[in-house]
């Protein structure tokens, strides 16, 4: 018994020696002291021992098990100082280190653009509708004085997802889903992204517009003009002027095309306004009798005027955007140019 005891201490002695790790520490006083341990299992076999050598025997195991332990205390204090100075050095941080600059971001442009005509909208009280970017055909065409057989659907290329389901090709549907369950007076306005298969330097199959409503007693086209005067200015500048040109929309009648004079050049001529000293930059118009009565609404009663925002088109306007690709690129380079 004498020699295993002297066996097993030499055996710990040289495991701790080795020991470089709390993990391979842990694993080593396992080994000897765990409940299958060698020391354990040396004072299970007391019962093998002659009764008169017994005293003398489990004083020789139970000396051996506090030395063991006592070793193992000893080196997890040591093994556990060793690792917490590797991991203050790991950690240590050099104060006298030049800090790293934190740069300050900048929101894309068409975000600005939104932004502002959300700040100057409301000004003006109207409350901000998001409609759903997948829309049934009714509210995005029919509803909207653009029957199947309706050519201005040409003028849409339409990504449809169904025979009934499409992805919105204008934000005016969002105008049918607030008419049909408010009653006038109704002033909102709806930003939003709209899909149509085009592609080129100034267009892009996904963009940006806002769309704005009204509908109360009396509205009239003088009313549009007033907003819309309202919006040029503080979207542009506050010499901006704006005219109405005839044009065609199914949804409006009349419909107007609405140029702003040139910001550049004040209306002399150059080459943003093509020489012409106006700007093109949103159609609108006063509201479909049809629009309204699909709605529910009296057109004898009320009426009301519509105008929807190219989103992209302003910014590429306002920060001199020359290829509407840019906004889409997400080059940070570009992006960080545009701080307002």
């Amino acid at each position: 018994m004498q020699s295993k005891i002297e066996e097993l201490k030499a055996q710990i002695a040289e495991g701790l020696a080795a020991v470089k790790d709390s993990k391979a520490l842990y694993e080593l006083k396992m080994k000897f002291l765990g409940r299958a341990g060698a020391i354990t299992s040396l004072l299970k076999t007391m019962r093998d021992i002659p009764p008169e050598d017994r005293p003398l025997v489990g004083k020789q195991i139970n000396a051996l098990r506090e030395s063991a332990e006592l070793s193992f205390e000893n080196a997890e204090e040591k093994i556990k100082e060793a690792e917490l100075k590797v991991r203050y050095e790991k950690e240590k941080v050099d104060v006298t280190a030049p800090g790293k600059k934190a740069e300050v971001g900048a929101l894309h442009p068409n975000t600005l653009v939104v932004n502002q005509l959300i700040d100057i909208f409301m000004g003006m009280g109207f409350e901000v509708f998001e409609g759903p970017e997948i829309e049934n055909d009714y509210n995005n065409f029919t509803a909207l004085n653009t029957p199947k057989d309706h050519p201005a659907r040409d003028m849409q290329d339409t990504f449809y997802l169904s025979e009934d389901f499409l992805l919105r090709t204008q934000t005016s549907a969002g105008q049918i889903r607030v008419m049909k369950r408010q009653k006038p007076p109704i002033k909102i306005l709806s930003p939003g992204k709209v899909f149509r298969s085009d592609d080129d330097a100034t267009h892009s199959p996904m963009f940006s517009q806002t769309e704005g409503l009204v509908v109360d007693k009396g509205i009239t086209l003088c009313d549009l003009q007033g907003s819309l005067e309202a919006f040029a200015k503080n979207i542009f500048s506050d010499n901006v002027k704006t005219r109405l040109r005839p044009s065609y929309f199914p949804f409006t009648e009349p419909s107007v095309e609405v140029d702003v004079s040139c910001f550049e050049c004040g209306g002399k001529g150059c080459r943003l306004c093509k020489g012409t000293g106006w700007i093109e930059v949103l159609g609108g118009g006063i509201v479909n009798r049809h629009v309204l009565e699909n709605c529910g609404i009296d057109p004898d009663e009320y009426t009301g005027f519509a105008f929807g925002i190219g989103v992209e088109r302003i910014a590429m306007l306002k920060y001199g955007i020359n290829n509407i690709k840019i906004l889409f690129e997400n080059d940070v380079r570009a992006l960080k140019q545009f701080k307002d």
